[in-house]
């Protein structure tokens, strides 16, 4: 077995990836690439992944790409730990619940975080405000799962709780900046807003390997306050 993966600073979707493997126990080449040197569009990359997007496991042979297919990829050759479930009605939940929080929610976090912590041209206040009522809906939705149990789905970690904290995560460091006090009201303090996120958050960093994939944070880690 020979497991490569490459990947970006900054990127939710990489450190799904990453996450993943050291959630299975699985030996890998760790490639970071500098997105800012187009290190993910040379020749090399491209030839792998014609959209020049990050991540890309290449496992022997097999590439794959785009964070859930990784996930997916990874359940199906290295099925222990199980990432979606134990039955297919445990699967489709699981499926149901990544779908839902990229078809509804997910853009609007990477707006705060784009805009808080990549410093990107920002839409106007108003937008910024709307995303935000949006993701403060979402977080009451897995507010409400995280009352039924430790995780988003079922009795144990799956590719749910994999696929939204990278997101979650980045927004809460995000919301921290000193610029975007208005914005976080309706979302920090996560204990006191979303006790039960805030606890998923803690045990998602307690999983075995985490403080390995935390280089994905670096662009922002030293400037974060609690």
């Amino acid at each position: 077995m020979s497991i490569d993966v490459y990947w970006s600073p900054g990127s939710p979707y990489c450190w799904r990836v990453l996450l993943a493997l050291e959630l299975k126990g699985l030996a890998y080449h760790s490639h970071r690439l500098d997105i800012g040197m187009q290190q993910h569009k040379a020749p090399q990359m491209l030839a792998m992944t014609p959209r020049g997007r990050l991540p890309v496991l290449r496992d022997e042979g097999y590439v794959v790409f785009e964070s859930l297919a990784v996930l997916y990829y990874l359940d199906l050759k290295y099925p222990s730990p199980p990432l979606f479930g134990h039955s297919p009605e445990e699967a489709a939940v699981i499926m149901r619940v990544i779908n839902e929080f990229q078809a509804y929610t997910e853009a609007d976090v990477m707006r705060i975080i784009d805009a808080v912590l990549r410093r990107r041209p920002a839409m106007g206040g108003d937008a910024l405000t709307h995303a935000m009522h949006v993701i403060a809906s979402e977080a009451r939705t897995i507010e409400g799962r995280l009352a039924k149990g430790d995780w988003i789905v079922g009795d144990a970690v799956s590719a749910a709780d994999l696929m939204i904290y990278p997101c979650i995560r980045l927004l809460h460091r995000a919301l921290m900046r000193p610029e975007a006090r208005e914005l976080s009201a309706r979302f920090l303090p996560a204990q006191v807003h979303y006790p039960g996120l805030a606890r998923w958050m803690q045990r998602v960093e307690g999983l075995p390997g985490y403080e390995r994939t935390t280089g994905v944070e670096l662009p922002w880690k030293d400037t974060d306050k609690p």
